[in-house]
Order: C-alpha cells, then sequence, then structure tokens
C-alpha cells in the first residue's frame, strides 16, 4: 500500500452523519496499523443537504471532498473476471476494483463481484456481499482479505452475521443484497442475467440500517 491514502466515505443524512463513530473507529484502527498519523480534531460532518462526506488521510495530512448520493436502485451484478487481492483497509489502492467496475459497465451491468484466487465470493467494487440462507444472514468471512466495511459493522449491531466461504455456485437461488455505509443497504436484481430472488429480511433490515 506503499503511497496510498486511506479513505472513509461517509453518509450524511438530515444533517448528521448517523454512522460517524464506526468510520472513526475504522480510520483510527487503519491509522494505527499503517503508522499514519491520526488526524487531530476530527468531527462529523454536519447540516446540508443529503451527501456522501469523503475524507483521504495520509501522510500529508487529511483532505475533504463532498459528492451527491449514487443509486440505491437494485443491482444488476455480474461475476468479475478479475481477481480479489486482499484489501484489508479501504485505501486508494483500488485498482483491482475500478478494473471490475469498468469491466461491468462494459457488460451492461452495475456492479461486478470479485472472486478470490480460489474461486470463492469476495466482495463488489464498492459493496459488500450479503446473501440469505433461510432466516439467517451469510457473508464472506473477513479472513478472506475483503473490506471489514462500515456497512457490514452497522449490520452486526442488528442481526448476527454468519461467515461462510462459499463458491458462486453457493449463491445460486439465495436472496443477495449489497451494503455500504454511503448508501445503505439495496437489492440484488440479477447476477450474471439471471433474475435474484427478494427476501422480506432484507426488507426489515434495510428499514432499520440508518441509527
Amino acid at each position: 500500500m506503499s503511497g496510498a491514502a486511506l479513505i472513509e466515505t461517509v453518509r450524511v443524512r438530515d444533517g448528521v452523519a448517523p454512522l460517524w463513530r464506526l468510520h472513526r473507529r475504522r480510520l483510527t484502527e487503519s491509522c494505527r496499523a499503517l503508522g499514519i498519523p491520526i488526524p487531530p480534531k476530527l468531527m462529523p460532518p454536519e447540516g446540508g443537504p443529503d451527501r456522501v462526506h469523503r475524507l483521504e488521510v495520509s501522510d500529508r495530512g487529511c483532505t475533504v471532498t463532498e459528492r451527491a448520493l449514487g443509486s440505491v436502485e437494485p443491482v444488476r451484478l455480474v461475476t468479475s473476471a478479475v481477481a480479489h487481492h486482499p484489501y484489508p483497509h479501504k485505501s486508494t489502492a483500488r485498482a483491482q476494483f475500478e478494473q471490475a467496475a469498468a469491466e461491468a459497465r462494459s457488460a451492461g451491468a452495475d456492479e461486478g463481484m470479485l472472486l478470490t484466487p480460489a474461486g470463492e465470493v469476495a466482495e463488489t467494487s464498492i459493496w459488500g456481499v450479503f446473501w440469505w440462507e433461510g432466516d439467517r444472514l451469510c457473508a464472506p468471512p473477513l479472513e478472506l482479505g475483503i473490506l471489514p466495511g462500515v456497512a457490514r459493522a452497522r449490520i452486526g449491531e442488528l442481526v448476527p452475521i454468519e461467515e461462510h466461504r462459499v463458491r458462486l455456485s453457493g449463491l445460486e437461488g439465495r436472496a443477495l443484497l449489497l451494503a455500504n455505509a454511503a448508501r445503505g443497504i439495496v437489492e440484488v436484481a440479477t447476477l450474471d442475467g439471471i433474475p435474484v430472488p427478494r427476501s422480506p429480511g432484507t426488507t426489515a433490515l434495510r428499514k432499520r440500517f440508518w441509527p
């Protein structure tokens, strides 16, 4: 991760940043792990319209930019040919994800899902991946080197998350959802062009996601 900066994309909703404590906790842990100075007097964004507040933190300090919120419509997901490599800290070293996203757009999809070199489901370019097995919510294990997402941490406060290693075939017939801290929870409409079943559990979880 030489030369890369840490990033946090913080949702501002109704004038507050509802997941700020989780962002701050992850940023602090990553700074300590990588020897990057923790920004002093780091304050949550407040007021104004709903938006995404982006922090970029490096040895050179902290810069802030803001952007409009992206789509929260159900996602057309495709499996990426790009192999997933460990991404334990949210940083600007995102070449694998940028390549997967571009590949998905070229295929007429919204998002690309990366698999590990062993063929196990990892994460998408900007979302954590979850699926339902009955009434149990499942996700790939963090030990695969996927990002410890703020959205995942929030979901874990609401329901238990079972970690399972799964290949692509293990998602067949499952209701899938994606989550990130900027847009919350969205359903997956199709996976590799095949319609994905819906789950009332996703609807219920989505309603509870924002504190």
